[in-house]
């Protein structure tokens, strides 16, 4: 025996919308693309999982601040070193499981003694913040970029290319602890500490710069073939603007390809920015950071072992359940990808 696949299902239950009504005369409403997207997302029981988890994570970032005043702590105070009988001599927690308690729900961080819950929830809000703007800001850069070296072509595609080409073969990671010395330096004096705000926005640059060629070069290689369509010669034919062609013909059926790179970027850019914060370049003290909270967790781990589980875990679980999210919205906008 066998069965309708996806898309034919979906194809079936379009065709019954479009002509359930047609015999009593009334008007005729079939499900728009959108709509059969959803309705393919909400089927994937992993894909809804995921995005339940990454919609939990976000919602911990947006919050933070809420979660730490009800909680009753914040990620800057030092409670071990103010409180005795929290800490060891040797900085470490007294209490079995790194200080997990009532007081203290992820327990202490050694040496400093601050609170491991708020500072994770903060480290999360940093990370996840940063992630955002490099990934709608180098999406946007990649849109222009790519649109415009596939459709105009000529010298404009081929210097566009080389650039794409050289940002490609850079070693993104190595490049970033080498650069980010580099831009600091030009705006802070050696005696001077490096503000925070600096940091945060000096790592939102380059990772942005460097992030942008990748989605440029998939989007220049669609409207390639794009623009050899008939739809878009239809519309040069009739006298439309380059600009109209590109707003209407090219870029709606671009989303896809965008969306889906864009949902697959994110969770990368969460890593490059924690692996920033655990080689020491990323944003610093005293700012919570994902990051960070490794690079502390891997001195201590052979006596704390209980510090580098939480934010171990936590990444764990949000880097799977965007990729899985990325895969399950690719499936619901094309089928035909589904393995």
């Amino acid at each position: 025996m066998t069965f309708p696949s996806s898309t034919a299902t979906d194809a079936a239950a379009e065709s019954a919308d479009t002509a359930g009504t047609a015999g009593s005369g009334s008007a005729v409403v079939g499900r728009s693309p959108g709509q059969l997207m959803w309705r393919r997302f909400r089927r994937d029981k992993t894909g809804v999982v995921s995005a339940i988890i990454v919609l939990a994570f976000f919602l911990i970032a947006l919050l933070a601040p809420v979660i730490a005043a009800l909680y009753g702590k914040d990620p800057y105070t030092t409670y071990g070193q103010n409180q005795p009988g929290l800490l060891n001599e040797f900085g470490y927690p007294i209490a079995p499981n790194g200080g997990v308690s009532g007081d203290f729900w992820f327990g202490l961080e050694p040496g400093l003694g601050r609170d491991v819950f708020t500072q994770l929830v903060y480290g999360i809000r940093t990370s996840l913040s940063i992630a955002v703007i490099v990934t709608v800001v180098s999406t946007i850069i990649g849109i222009a970029m790519g649109i415009t070296s596939g459709y105009i072509g000529g010298k404009t595609d081929y210097v566009i290319g080389r650039v794409i080409d050289t940002l490609l073969a850079f070693p993104s990671q190595l490049f970033l602890i080498v650069f980010l010395p580099v831009v600091e330096a030009a705006f802070v004096l050696p005696e001077e500490e490096t503000p925070v705000w600096l940091r945060y926005v000096s790592i939102c640059v380059v990772l942005t710069v460097l992030g942008w060629a990748t989605i440029a070069r998939l989007l220049r290689a669609q409207v390639l073939s794009l623009r050899a369509r008939e739809f878009v010669e239809a519309a040069r034919v009739t006298g439309a603007s380059p600009a109209r062609v590109i707003f209407k013909e090219l870029l709606p059926n671009l989303w896809t390809p965008i969306i889906i790179q864009a949902t697959l970027a994110l969770p990368l850019y969460v890593g490059a920015e924690a692996g920033l914060g655990f080689l020491g370049v990323g944003m610093t003290e005293p700012t919570p950071d994902w990051g960070r909270m490794f690079q502390v967790g891997a001195n201590v781990y052979h006596s704390d072992v209980t510090y580098l589980l939480f934010p171990g875990v936590s990444m764990l679980i949000f880097v799977v359940a965007f990729n899985l999210l990325g895969d399950s919205i690719r499936d619901a906008f094309d089928p035909k990808t589904k393995r």
